[in-house]
């Protein structure tokens, strides 16, 4: 008698994991159905929404971190657009910058602990946007214009007036022809004053008796009936000279030189 009951026990042991696997995923459908049956009541938006883990959510939060940047830089135009000097005024930008300029607290990412010397040619390829673009690419609201005197005076050295390297403040090639090409739009419009060097000018770079203005006198030729460079002239060679570069080209001559 036990050994029937063992046996029974075994084989349902066996059919076991077969019997209760269609049950748990019958169940599993049930409930999906459910869910499905109650998304007609649920907010538009939601209608396509499939539930994930918790671990999903953990996974997928720091890919959204780290591609909010890149939205942000690739999203719409700025509403700053028509009035782009309005934004360096504004409690958005005195949140994100404080006092500091837009390039202060920027670092690039680099391999090693030598940084590059040159900056990439540019941070944005079409739809690709570079993991960490330079101050003027990440913002949207950062926009290069002859008239955002705040803003381009940040990359100008107030000690010598000259435009600072893109190695100091990071911008890439491309921003950096633009800013350069902007900052000479503006000092010549007016916007941003530059300085000219001061030359003192002596009173004989204005007298008729420099030689640069004066008469020129004659050419020596002329007086003395000479030639002016003695090349000009007949030259005479010298026959040992000729004579050992004949000897050295003799197989290169042609009969009778």
């Amino acid at each position: 008698m036990s050994a029937s009951v063992q046996s029974v026990l075994r084989t349902v042991c066996r059919i076991s994991p077969s019997i209760l696997y269609p049950l748990r995923l019958y169940q599993k459908i049930s409930l999906r159905t459910c869910q499905a049956a109650l998304r007609p009541f649920s907010p538009p938006s939601h209608a396509f929404c499939q539930a994930v883990s918790l671990q999903d959510d953990d996974a997928a939060q720091p890919a959204e971190d780290a591609a909010q940047p890149a939205e942000d830089a690739a999203q719409a135009p700025s509403r700053y657009k028509d009035r782009p000097w309005d934004y360096l005024e504004s409690e958005e930008y005195i949140e994100r910058y404080g006092t500091k300029t837009v390039w202060a607290d920027y670092k690039r990412n680099h391999k090693g602990a030598i940084p590059p010397q040159k900056t990439r040619k540019t941070c944005i390829r079409g739809d690709k946007i570079c993991g960490n673009p330079c101050p003027i690419c990440r913002d949207p609201n950062v926009i290069l214009h002859p008239q955002n005197v705040k803003l381009l005076q940040q990359f100008i050295s107030p000690y010598t007036g000259m435009l600072y390297d893109p190695t100091k403040t990071g911008v890439c090639m491309k921003q950096q022809k633009k800013l350069n090409a902007t900052i000479n739009i503006a000092r010549d419009h007016g916007f941003l004053p530059f300085q000219i060097p001061h030359v003192d000018y002596a009173g004989d770079d204005y007298s008729n008796s420099h030689d640069a203005v004066g008469v020129t006198p004659p050419a020596p030729c002329l007086t003395s009936r000479e030639d002016w460079y003695r090349w000009y002239g007949k030259i005479i060679p010298d026959e040992n000279e000729v004579a050992k570069v004949r000897k050295t080209y003799k197989d290169y001559l042609k009969p009778g030189m």
